[in-house]
């Protein structure tokens, strides 16, 4: 009953601050960025809140408990990626005055094709991101209440929908915003009642019950080929970051660059703070819930476990009760992030009408952002959680991240470039997903290479980019100069908008 009341309390909270932002939200700016107003200290929070998904808040911690420190990579690549979208993206990309990733495409290429091929890659990626949320939904509440796996979908669809249709990015900022908060307190209190309890207990090392291969790098009884997969997977980490939709459109809401870079700066030092606590939940987890080593679905239900295992009712209750509350925030604040963004595309791209650029048509393309993800998991797909979000960083890393850093950074590249690139890379990294998640390879370097495919998907995507860019520069665009100067100019200089 308690866990019952946690959810409810979760999605009326979450509804409730909404309605706030719904108060405030009254043009189409308000709707897609907020009208550009959101300081760096709330941006820092609402980034953090959906950028924190069900793969942070279980995934990561399943990972590291049924494979052994090597998985340790995701807690400091998932921060990590933060720095490198600070360093080469961040500024740059809020100067463009863009709404959406195929705006930037438009303004910097001036390509219809490009854009288009921008918004199919951003709606495909939200897609696959939207996935584990709604499956993470469902095994959350599953494991909590036994009620079947559909109820939890079936709430977080419907509250993500009325939140964001209601009032768009403005009220789903103060919703991430608290939301962040939740989800720190939720993972931080019960590990300190579980340490407690470990320390009582003779503070028992986990390489006592699960082996120094547990502990080791690269020792863990993992996959083939654990250097190739780490390294691959921090690539995708690092560089897929700067690819996500609903990262991106974050950075549209601040006022100007600078705010860009402090919302940044500030995102790093939350996520810091969240990921410490994953890994103690594994390592606590090999102790005391080792036989729940069976399956992806019962490494990602480890955390809504544990408390059970080891604290007596009814604080047992309470803490389980707690971490799905806000395992529960996790899914709701991702989900909302990318169904803005994704309908943001949606209904600037591929709409028609009196649909399309405006409040109607943004609501429209929410309740279709959802559709697809919410039917993939009511009809029984199963992954963990994690991994799928982990293929979806991959495909953002070679598509979006070689787009961006040669479209801010390389006053070379072509609209024949970027479109060469950008399909090179989204169908590799598509065709890798595919196969991955369908098992169609067992194992060996195939499945290692198809598993975490950004150690080649990426440089490629470059490599074509650049090339077709180098073959095809005399269709370089008019007004380039102008548009490197807008971007990488301070925001207090007038630009002449013609070719300087």
């Amino acid at each position: 009953m308690s866990t019952w009341i946690a959810v409810l309390v979760v999605c009326a909270t979450t509804l409730g601050v909404g309605a706030l932002g719904l108060r405030l939200s009254r043009t189409t700016s308000d709707f897609y960025v907020a009208s550009r107003m959101v300081s760096p200290r709330w941006n820092a929070s609402a980034i953090g809140g959906e950028y924190i998904s069900g793969a942070s808040f279980l995934g990561v911690a399943g990972l590291i408990f049924a494979t052994g420190s090597d998985m340790l990579w995701y807690s400091i690549g998932y921060t990590a990626g933060y720095v490198v979208l600070l360093t080469l993206v961040a500024a740059p990309l809020r100067r463009s005055g863009a709404y959406t990733l195929p705006d930037f495409a438009e303004i910097r290429l001036r390509s219809a094709a490009v854009r288009r091929a921008t918004a199919v890659l951003v709606v495909g990626i939200g897609w696959l991101y939207l996935l584990p949320q709604f499956l993470g939904a469902g095994l959350a509440l599953r494991t909590a209440t036994g009620a079947p796996g559909w109820v939890g979908t079936a709430i977080a669809v419907l509250v993500v929908v009325a939140n964001v249709t209601a009032g768009g990015m403005r009220s789903v900022t103060f919703v991430q915003a608290f939301q962040y908060w939740l989800k720190l307190t939720a993972i931080a209190l019960p590990v300190v009642l579980l340490l407690f309890v470990w320390h009582s207990d003779g503070a028992i090392s986990p390489a006592d019950v699960a082996g120094e291969a547990w502990v080791s790098p690269f020792g863990g009884d993992g996959d083939d080929h654990p250097v190739y997969r780490t390294y691959s997977l921090l690539l995708a980490l690092l560089f897929g970051t700067m690819g996500l939709p609903h990262v991106l459109v974050r950075l549209y809401t601040n006022p100007d660059g600078p705010a860009a870079r402090r919302t940044v700066l500030t995102v790093i030092a939350l996520l810091g703070t969240f990921y410490l606590f994953p890994p103690l939940y594994a390592a606590l987890g090999r102790i005391y819930a080792g036989d729940l080593l069976t399956s992806a679905n019962s490494n990602d239900a480890m955390m809504l476990l544990l408390p059970g295992r080891m604290l007596g009712d009814p604080w047992g209750d309470l803490a389980a009760a707690l971490l799905t509350a806000g395992a529960f925030a996790a899914f709701l604040s991702t989900s909302s992030g990318l169904t803005v963004s994704v309908a943001g595309v949606l209904s600037q791209d591929l709409l028609r009408g009196r649909w399309r650029a405006s409040v109607s048509g943004f609501r429209v393309g929410a309740a279709l952002a959802v559709l697809v993800p919410a039917t993939l998991s009511l009809l029984g797909v199963r992954t963990g959680l994690a991994d799928t979000v982990t293929l979806a960083f991959a495909v953002a890393a070679s598509t979006f991240c070689p787009l961006l850093v040669l479209g801010i950074w390389w006053r070379g590249l072509t609209q024949a470039g970027a479109l060469a690139g950008l399909v090179t890379g989204g169908l590799l990294a598509s065709a890798a997903v595919l196969l991955t998640v369908s098992g169609a390879v067992a194992g060996g370097w195939p499945a290692a290479l198809l598993g975490q495919p950004a150690a080649w998907t990426v440089p490629t995507a470059f490599a074509v980019m650049v090339g077709v860019s180098l073959l095809t520069r005399t269709t370089r665009i008019a007004g380039v100069n102008t548009i490197m100067v807008r971007l990488h100019a301070p925001e207090s200089l007038e630009l002449d908008r013609g070719e300087s």
